[in-house]
């Protein structure tokens, strides 16, 4: 009876089916490690990316949030490869090595912000706000730059096909190469859209403006249009996926990486890239505030 637990779930709540919540976790990663190995995210390539970065003047304050993010990232970023050297069981740590990621790029980007315009966001969503605005279409390399400007189903799909341009790989598929890697992230940009939709309308449903209007669905035009309003300004990029992949880790959909079937190679190889893809994000944060921030300053930290 291995499935104990999960069986028990499956009879109170409504739980996501753990080989495609296991495969959603795990391919994605394998994606953006790919593109993201020493050999194709190379030190020349990042500094070429920047070359053309203006040094601003002095600014003692927004410095210091760019050094105390940067300084952060390299505690998480350290902290998961200290793990990685010690595991004997990647089930004990997967959890664990996917908050030390999350937060090596979530103190990476404030980095960035911070570099760019000096800027300091309180919640993570309006960090994830302000990477949208200011950095994510000129400023962010490949594969960090995929984001989305609108919530609406068929602005987005539509978006995801142009991007696709033909590739047909998804989230089903462990990527072995470049090609396969990307159809992997254009799979988990789509469906971190699809949430993001989902969760917008739940919050529109409970909103004083929808109740007001005394519906319980969007069939009607006036509610349609309260909802697209909303869903045009929603938006998905890299941080938004990263949050979210935290929030499955830890919280609804966290019984898939500890539980089931053992999976115990492909965990080995899961906390791996988080390293990998991780370093190599804080790589590209670290040489853009680095051409920022004044010289001497740089030096010293």
């Amino acid at each position: 009876m291995n499935n104990w637990y999960l069986q028990k779930l499956y009879e109170t709540t409504d739980q996501p089916t753990l080989r495609f919540a296991f495969q959603g976790t795990v391919n994605w990663m394998r994606g953006l490690a790919i593109l993201c190995e020493e050999e194709v995210f190379t030190n020349e390539k990042i500094k070429a990316f920047y070359s053309g970065v203006q040094r601003r003047n002095r600014n003692n304050e927004a410095d210091l949030i760019v050094f105390g993010n940067i300084l952060m990232s390299i505690h998480n970023l350290h902290s998961l490869k200290i793990i990685n050297t010690k595991i004997e069981n990647p089930y004990s740590v997967a959890r664990t090595q996917i908050i030390s990621w999350y937060y090596s790029i979530y103190y990476a980007s404030s980095a960035m912000i911070g570099a760019q315009s000096g800027n300091m966001q309180e919640t993570h969503a309006g960090t994830a706000k302000v990477w949208q605005k200011d950095i994510v279409e000129k400023l962010t390399m490949s594969p960090f730059d995929l984001s989305l400007s609108t919530l609406v189903e068929k602005d987005f799909k539509s978006a995801i096909q142009t991007m696709r341009n033909g590739n047909s790989f998804d989230l089903n598929n462990y990527p072995k190469n470049e090609e396969e890697a990307f159809g992997a992230l254009f799979s988990y940009l789509q469906g971190t859209a699809g949430y993001k939709k989902w969760e917008t309308e739940e919050n529109i449903k409970g909103s004083r403006e929808f109740k007001a209007l005394d519906v319980d669905n969007f069939r009607t035009k006036v509610a349609r249009e309260l909802r697209d309003g909303k869903l045009e300004k929603g938006i998905v990029n890299f941080l938004v996926q990263a949050f979210r992949y935290r929030g499955k880790a830890n919280y609804r959909d966290s019984v898939f990486l500890s539980y089931g079937d053992d999976r115990s190679d492909e965990l080995k190889q899961f906390v791996l890239d988080l390293d990998t893809v991780a370093t190599a994000f804080l790589k590209m944060a670290s040489t853009y505030a680095k051409a920022r921030v004044h010289k001497s300053d740089w030096d010293d930290f």
